[in-house]
């Protein structure tokens, strides 16, 4: 939420990235921004797995129509393990990540606040500790539709390359 187009390209990308890599379905991005969104699709191209960046021109419209327990990351909010205890069993979870000045009203709208630690830290850093308690850290191995995967190694990068991508997308 109030990712500034102009500004915040890097950040917001690592927000997405890191989402996506941690089991996200998707991204609700406002302020739409359509470049940023074909940056993920073209890595999901590559790299597989299901995950969508979704324009939300109103981030009211997305988080008081959402089913689900509602976890804004805060520095000022409870623990974050204590949030993820009491969401862990929901089938669905929105996590907001906001830009540089979030409105009062989104700590009232969301169910739970969540800090990963109370001093000022990365968005990024909190959605993966986040992410990780929710649904722990995929394990390595092809995701549907790759068309490139990371071999694990100790030491040195080793990517395989598929002629086609694997399984269904």
């Amino acid at each position: 939420m109030g990712h500034r187009a102009g500004r915040d390209p890097r950040l917001t990308t690592h927000v997405a990235l890191t989402a996506r890599a941690l089991g996200a379905a998707r991204l609700y991005l406002h302020p739409p921004d359509p470049e940023l969104a074909e940056r993920i699709a073209a890595v999901g191209r590559r790299w597989g797995g299901r995950f969508e960046v979704v324009g939300a021109p109103e981030w009211k419209k997305v988080v008081r129509g959402f089913d689900g327990p509602i976890v804004h990351l805060t520095m000022y909010g409870e623990p974050i393990d204590e949030v993820a205890r009491a969401v862990r069993r929901s089938p669905r979870v929105l996590v907001v990540v906001g830009g540089a000045k979030v409105p009062a009203e989104l700590y009232r709208l969301s169910t739970r606040n969540a800090a990963a630690g109370h001093q000022p830290h990365s968005e990024v850093a909190a959605l993966a500790l986040l992410l990780d308690r929710l649904v722990g850290i995929p394990p390595a191995g092809r995701w549907p539709g790759a068309r490139q995967e990371i071999v694990p190694s100790a030491r040195g990068k080793s990517v395989r390359t598929h002629e086609r991508p694997t399984g269904a997308p």
